[in-house]
Order: C-alpha cells, then sequence, then structure tokens
C-alpha cells in the first residue's frame, strides 16, 4: 500500500497558505523537461533537406497536421498543437515509470533506492484537470463556432426534451475521460508491483513491454482519440 501513497516532497509557503509540492507534481515537472530537452535538441541542427531524425520528426509533425485537418477544419490550426503535446505529455507520463530504479539484493547486500519514479498519470489529480481542460474546450470552441444562441439551441437536438440529457453528457464525458485513464495507468501499476513481489526476476520485464510501454501508448492514444472526437463534434458546424 505504500506504493500507491502520494508523498509531499516539500511545502511552498505563498500568502499564508501553505501548498503541498508532492511527488506527483515532480514527476510532472520531469515529464515537461523531458520533452522540451527532446524539443531543443531535435529542432537544433535542422537542414533544409531533412534526413536521419528530422525526417522522422517532420513526417509525424505532417500526420499530426493532416489528422488535425480532417477533424477540426479550420479550428485545426489552433488545437492541433494542444493534441500533439497532449499526446506526448500522456505518452511519457505513463511509461516513465520504467525509469525508477529498483530494489536489488545479492550475496546478503541490498540496495534500497532513494526514490521511485511513478507515473503522473495513476494520481486522479492529474487526470481530472487535463479532462476538464478538453470538456473545457468543446464548451468554449463550441459556443465560439456556433455562436451563443447556435450553441444553446443545439441543447435542444433532436427534441426539447433532450435538454438534461445533453447537458448531463459533458459530465459523463469529463468522469468518462479522467476515470478510464486513471484506472487503466493505476491498475497497470498495481498488477506491475504483485508480479515484482511474486517473480522479481525474469517476468517483470515481459509484464513491462504490456503494461507500461504497451498500455501506456494505448491510453495516450484513447484520451487523445475521444478528445478529438469530443471537440470536432463542438466545432464542426452542419454547413461544413
Amino acid at each position: 500500500m505504500e506504493a500507491l501513497e502520494i508523498k509531499t516532497v516539500f511545502t511552498i509557503f505563498l500568502l499564508g497558505r501553505a501548498i503541498p509540492i508532492t511527488e506527483t507534481v515532480i514527476i510532472s515537472w520531469v515529464v515537461m523537461a523531458i520533452l522540451i530537452i527532446a524539443a531543443l535538441v531535435f529542432v537544433r541542427k535542422f537542414t533544409e533537406i531533412p534526413k536521419g531524425s528530422q525526417a522522422i520528426v517532420e513526417a509525424l509533425v505532417e500526420f499530426l497536421n493532416n489528422f488535425a485537418k480532417t477533424q477540426f477544419g479550420p479550428w485545426a490550426k489552433a488545437l492541433g498543437p494542444y493534441i500533439g503535446t497532449l499526446f506526448l505529455f500522456l505518452l511519457v507520463s505513463n511509461i516513465i515509470g520504467v525509469l525508477s530504479p529498483i530494489e536489488v539484493s545479492f550475496m546478503g547486500r541490498e540496495f534500497i533506492p532513494p526514490f521511485t519514479i511513478k507515473p503522473p498519470t495513476k494520481d486522479i489529480n492529474v487526470t481530472a484537470p487535463l479532462a476538464l481542460i478538453t470538456i473545457a474546450l468543446v464548451l468554449v470552441c463550441g459556443i465560439i463556432a456556433r455562436g451563443p444562441l447556435g450553441w444553446a439551441k443545439r441543447l435542444f437536438h433532436p427534441m426539447a426534451f433532450m435538454l438534461p440529457f445533453n447537458l448531463l453528457e459533458y459530465g459523463t464525458r469529463l468522469l468518462s475521460l479522467c476515470l478510464r485513464l486513471f484506472g487503466n495507468i493505476m491498475g497497470g501499476f498495481i498488477l506491475m508491483h504483485l508480479i515484482e513481489g511474486l517473480i522479481p526476476l525474469g517476468l517483470p520485464m515481459i509484464a513491462s513491454l504490456y503494461f507500461d510501454f504497451f498500455d501506456g501508448l494505448l491510453q495516450a492514444a484513447i484520451f487523445v482519440f475521444l478528445s478529438c472526437l469530443y471537440i470536432s463534434e463542438a466545432v464542426k458546424t452542419e454547413a461544413e
């Protein structure tokens, strides 16, 4: 159960209030630092004729741009960077636990790691704000795309009695995004700890390929796909 605890690393006092900085916050900062450093490293030697890693990066960016145009139409330029950043943040957050040092015992000697790295997305305090941002984009972009009256009229679609159900849909989508990601990453984290406790050698490495890498990639893709689907429905009008 200790592995499931979210520990406070230090506390900041601001305007008379104590703000606890948890290990989730620290690891989220590390994830952001990894993405920023990787971006700087990849783009510092870009040339006019792409080759090697530059060609791969440009192909991925082009794929993202085409995907955003398909999903969001004229909104692609504004929403594409959010979707790409969200996917990279979730992907690195989901799999960063594989970098955690492990406890080792050999010939009577024992190494206990001074810290562990846990996926930030196993903390609902991370998945809930990310889901909230997506639903906020659905609301704001929907109102801008359709106009306040058009958006309000949409709430009564297809019949007036659907109003409470259409309003409720915003809440269910928020919970769906938040809990699906949190539950799957937390479940994989618990299973990996059980496997490491029962069979410490061999099997954890094989299980990690699924629970850390494959499931981490899958859950990031599902969260982003659903976000795209919800936002796309909000910004696409009947005229498009």
